[in-house]
């Protein structure tokens, strides 16, 4: 009954654990944390964990606004016909509420860039 299951887990297990196997005998650096990261052939000016400037947090909001926006907008495109009027009007009050949104952070200073 919970064969299925178990082997697929079992499966799933060994499977993983080959891999972290081989990753092991073939990496290069025994300790890739000492290692530094590869940039292009410079040396890293800060540590890779390094906190980003506020700023970039408007940026990346403004970015998923357009991004949710596209994400809705592929599947209506393909069904408003079907649906007529009222997916019309809802499709504008979606992009109002985007508009407030992108307004809201011109305001803030997300698009600024200095």
């Amino acid at each position: 009954m919970y064969l299925a299951p178990v082997v697929v887990i079992a499966v799933a297990a060994l499977s993983l654990t080959g891999l972290w196997g081989l990753h092991r005998m073939s990496a290069v650096s025994p300790a890739p944390l000492l290692a530094l990261p590869f940039q292009s052939g410079w040396r890293p000016q800060e540590h890779a964990l390094s906190r980003y400037h506020v700023r970039w947090y408007l940026a990346t909001l403004v970015f998923l606004a357009f991004d949710v926006e596209m994400l809705f907008m592929y599947p209506w495109a393909v069904v408003v016909a079907d649906i007529g009027a009222s997916a019309v009007l809802e499709m504008f009050l979606f992009l109002g509420a985007l508009l407030l949104a992108v307004v809201w952070a011109w305001r803030e200073g997300a698009l600024r860039w200095v």
